[in-house]
């Protein structure tokens, strides 16, 4: 499929199938993207930079740790107790040093943890959030379900993973360039005796320890590289389990009035038995996984000594040597097996990466439209006129468009848009909004003049009564006189003193009564122009009578255009047009746009 670019230009539309294939990459990329841009970027560097310098020099003492297993070793072969204690000493100084360094790097990691979900979870949200942009994700398909859980879950799981297992890597590479230097010099000059021949081997327990380490890796990659589809798979199970989860809960009043407790209960316990299912799968592949890591484990208690035997009854080496060269070999051989002791991790943070980077990918393309025949042209007009021209808007049930060809709306006109039932008449207040592009058509808005929109199921935000009213401005635009007189004029003087009071306000207030505070929140802001869908069709004759007195004598300066069924409204509006069903029936066809849902 293509699709358009903003610039103009043309590229293939990536669905989720093809981002998973997208490769490491194009996905750390697409996070560390979002990192730059973040403001935390400054701090970023700069807990990096500490915890770099914090780790080097943990390094060192690591390597000042080894060299004092030799002479303490060897002090207890020889039974001197004078130079034992010494020794004692200089490994509390040591010990007390790595301790202090410990505790640096682990507050260093922590806070890297939580700058790096800062900065993400913003870029996220920020990008998420811009106008319309929500919206057209969640009708993009299945990447646009369950944004919450891969802003939430999936970002903090991926940054935690990210800080420990960076932290991790590069403590591991350093210690490897470090105590390479030094095994390699205990065994530079080992020479093996094999049929009366000598055979020199420089270096010979570096590469017993790669080896050794190498072949711990090329097992686990391949015994475990399933883990990072079987991870993958058991976060979107688990999205959607929560999604259901939420969904009852938030429609439980609906439900106990149907008593359909017993089938939602059917539902959850499908999409639970789902995250079951992904679970065993994972478990598997772990327990599969632990058979090799786990195993290596058990040999390297013993390994660094076999290795190091040779060396030691050759002669070559005292008992401390001995102890410094296992100890060195263990450095070694663990900074090499990093990759093993952390393909568990590393396959669950490769999973959450992939839907992270997947989902802001999506994010940012939303805004570029699928590649169809024709699209709906929205414009900015001079202030004071909206106008209409040809509109046909496109979906998967039909063609829906305005008979009139041509409709023109002035500053403080009132127009009601009528249609029958299945019409397409929230379509219709959708793309009006500049919501639904599909179609064809032009739309002409006012610049620079604010449009306010009230749908058809009234969004209450959650907060105080008077931030509900202000939304989405700030309370201190508007004084409290304001915000009583528009309750009183709507009918709500009851709660003129619940202004300050923090409730589900959604679910204190019956329909009507939320439609009211909805035109009340109009009545506040006072826009210049207005945009109802069907709001004076679904409450009763007493709320309709206060919301048309509301619209015809408090905002005489609104343009107005109303969304609903051919109704008498005392004469409020000035011009009626007529909203119909294509007769040709034309369709949004399949590969037009991948998802959309069948509005009402």
């Amino acid at each position: 499929m293509i699709i358009e670019r903003p610039d103009g230009g043309a590229s293939p539309l990536l669905d989720p199938d093809e981002i998973a294939q997208s490769g490491l990459g194009p996905q750390m990329g697409m996070v560390s993207r979002a990192l730059w841009a973040s403001p935390v970027r400054k701090a970023l560097l700069v807990l990096s930079s500490a915890l770099f310098l914090v780790i080097v020099a943990t390094a060192y003492g690591q390597i000042r740790l080894n060299g004092w297993n030799q002479p303490f070793y060897d002090a207890l072969s020889r039974r001197d107790a004078p130079q034992f204690l010494e020794q004692l000493g200089i490994f509390g100084i040591i010990a007390g040093t790595l301790l202090a360094l410990n505790v640096a790097q682990k507050w260093l990691g922590e806070m890297l943890k939580l700058k790096l979900r800062e900065g993400l979870v913003h870029d996220l949200v920020q990008n998420w959030l811009l106008p319309g942009r929500a919206f057209r994700l969640a009708n993009a398909g299945p990447i646009g379900v369950n944004p919450d859980q891969r802003m939430h879950e999936d970002t903090r799981h991926l940054t935690e993973l990210s800080a420990d297992l960076g932290v991790g890597l590069l403590q591991a590479s350093i210690l490897l360039v470090t105590f390479v230097n030094v095994l390699w010099a205990l065994s530079s000059d080992f020479v093996f005796h094999l049929g009366g021949r000598n055979f020199i081997v420089p270096g010979y327990m570096v590469w017993a320890a790669i080896v050794y380490s190498g072949s711990a890796s090329l097992l686990s990659y391949w015994v475990g590289r399933n883990l990072i589809d079987r991870n993958a798979e058991r976060y979107e199970r688990e999205a959607d389990l929560r999604f259901s989860l939420v969904r009852v809960n938030e429609h439980i009043d609906a439900i106990a009035l149907s008593g359909g407790e017993a089938d939602e209960a059917r539902r959850i316990e499908l999409d639970f038995a789902a995250v079951l299912g992904a679970m065993r799968r994972l478990v598997s592949g772990l327990t599969n996984l632990t058979w090799i890591t786990s195993g290596y484990g058990w040999f390297t208690l013993v390994a660094p000594i076999l290795v190091a035997a040779p060396l030691y009854f050759a002669g070559n080496l005292t008992f401390g040597g001995l102890m410094m060269a296992a100890g060195a070999f263990i450095q070694v051989q663990s900074s090499l097996r990093w990759f093993v002791d952390n393909f568990s991790t590393i396959a669950d943070w490769r999973a959450t990466l992939l839907r992270v980077a997947s989902f802001r990918r999506a994010v940012l393309n939303t805004d570029v439209l699928h590649d169809i025949e024709s699209r709906i042209a929205f414009d900015d007009g001079p202030p004071g006129k909206f106008i209409i021209d040809n509109l046909e808007i496109a979906s998967p049930a039909g063609c829906t468009m305005l008979k009139e060809t041509h409709v023109e709306l002035h500053a403080g006109e009132r127009i009601l848009i009528v249609g029958e039932p299945g019409t397409g008449k929230t379509l219709l207040f959708r793309a009006l909004a500049g919501l639904w592009p599909w179609g064809a058509g032009r739309i002409t808005r006012p610049k620079g003049e604010e449009t306010l929109y009230l749908p058809r199921v009234p969004y209450i935000p959650p907060g105080t009564l008077r931030e509900v009213l202000a939304y989405p401005s700030g309370v201190a635009r508007f004084d409290d006189r304001a915000y009583e007189a528009v309750l009183d004029r709507l009918g709500l003087a009851r709660f003129t003193p619940l202004l300050d009071a923090t409730q589900r306000w959604d679910r204190e207030l019956n329909d009507d009564e939320q439609q009211s505070l909805a035109v009340a929140r109009a009545l506040l802001h006072a826009p210049p122009w207005l945009l109802i869908d069907e709001a004076l069709d679904a409450v009763d004759e007493g709320t309709r009578d206060r919301i048309i007195d509301v619209l015809r004598n408090a905002l005489p300066q609104t343009g107005i255009i109303h969304i609903g069924r051919n109704a008498v409204h005392d004469g409020l509006f000035g011009k009626t047009v007529h909203l119909v069903m294509d007769p040709d029936a034309r369709r949004l066809t399949d590969h037009a746009i991948r998802g959309v849902p069948v509005p009402h």
